[in-house]
């Protein structure tokens, strides 16, 4: 996984630049990477992105001792999996590589709660649908085992009348958001955040 290791690099600095003590982490792959104005719409929760661009559960995994060293979140969402469907990984492996990850954040933070951002649905990965909603499927499931774990359904919200991803929301890539898809993600995020007494009176 040497190829991530410019990305991890400029996270360090990022890190040691903030001017703040963060207590809401964004961790995953680019669709929280590209979100440009993350920072800014979430600035109440006092939030640091450490999302790194082509990342995959598997390596959101293997780097979150080092993506996460130092930090005490009072809270991380997590938006990854679709770059693992994307490299031919099947959906039962996604699902493993999250219930890993999760329990490294248990096992280092206790029971603050978790958030995944369900995999979204693009043009240009639609022929995943399926891998998608299994995935995805699976791992609500896991919120029943979790109390402090939340799933959050962004995959509904970007589809258009017909059942498919609505093109309206996509960069010129048909994989990205743009603007309009991402303030459909902030409306979503936004409304959770609120939700949560541990945020809200922090």
């Amino acid at each position: 996984m040497f190829w991530y290791h410019e990305e991890l690099n400029r996270l360090e600095e990022e890190k040691k630049e903030l001017a703040y003590i963060p207590e809401t982490i964004f961790y995953g792959s680019s669709s929280f990477n590209l979100w440009d104005d993350l920072e800014a719409l979430f600035q109440e929760y006092k939030p640091i992105n450490l999302a790194f661009g082509g990342s995959t559960l598997a390596a959101c995994s293997w780097f979150y001792k080092k993506n996460f060293k130092g930090l005490k979140p009072k809270h991380v969402l997590i938006y990854a999996g679709d770059n693992d469907l994307g490299e031919g990984r099947h959906p039962e492996e996604v699902v493993l590589f999250f219930k890993t990850l999760l329990t490294q954040i248990r096992e280092d933070y206790g029971n603050i709660p978790v958030t995944f951002v369900s995999i979204k649905p693009s043009p240009s990965r639609w022929h995943l649908a399926g891998s998608i909603r299994y995935t995805n499927s699976n791992i609500k499931e896991l919120v029943k085992k979790d109390e402090n774990l939340h799933y959050l359904n962004i995959f509904d919200a970007t589809l258009d009348e017909s059942g498919k991803p609505n093109p309206l929301y996509f960069m010129e890539d048909r994989l990205h958001l743009n603007k309009i898809g991402y303030k459909i993600w902030y409306d979503i995020i936004s409304k959770h955040l609120k939700s949560l007494p541990v945020l809200v009176n922090s």
